[in-house]
């Protein structure tokens, strides 16, 4: 079983333009799911936004992105999150148990779209949190 953090940060519509630049400095593969993927909003205006990329280079680095949906905070400054992923849940709920003591749960823990469980938190000193449970490997 295994669980990462990574960096996750949020943009205002150029989450691809951002991360295909990172791409061309870092190396590595990318990876991009948009909302219309995912059937993740009837917006049209949506459906070519990213929902989820993900750049791993070489060397092992994960850097995680999306554009920031409707609702949620838009202020620059504030848009990056710490994602912690894997498939251990025990050891993930625990995790997304502590962090919301003191602070707050924006989405609790639930099904995905993509099939995962996932939730977000902002822990008590203000720092926003991403909980992506895998279902254990076949």
């Amino acid at each position: 079983m295994t669980v990462q953090l990574n960096a996750y940060l949020h943009f205002f519509d150029d989450a691809r333009q951002a991360m295909e630049f990172y791409r061309s400095v870092l190396g590595g593969e990318l990876t991009l799911s948009t909302f219309g993927d995912f059937n993740a909003s009837e917006d049209p205006a949506e459906q070519d936004k990213i929902m989820h990329a993900q750049l791993t280079t070489d060397s092992g680095m994960v850097l995680m992105a999306s554009d920031t949906p409707p609702g949620m905070d838009g202020t620059k400054g504030t848009n990056f999150s710490l994602s912690l992923s894997g498939d251990d849940e025990p050891t993930l709920r625990r995790y997304f148990d502590g962090l919301a003591g003191g602070g707050s749960v924006t989405m609790p823990l639930g099904p995905a779209p993509w099939g995962d469980t996932f939730g977000m938190l902002v822990d008590k000193f203000d720092v926003k949190w991403m909980v992506s449970i895998a279902p254990p490997a076949a």
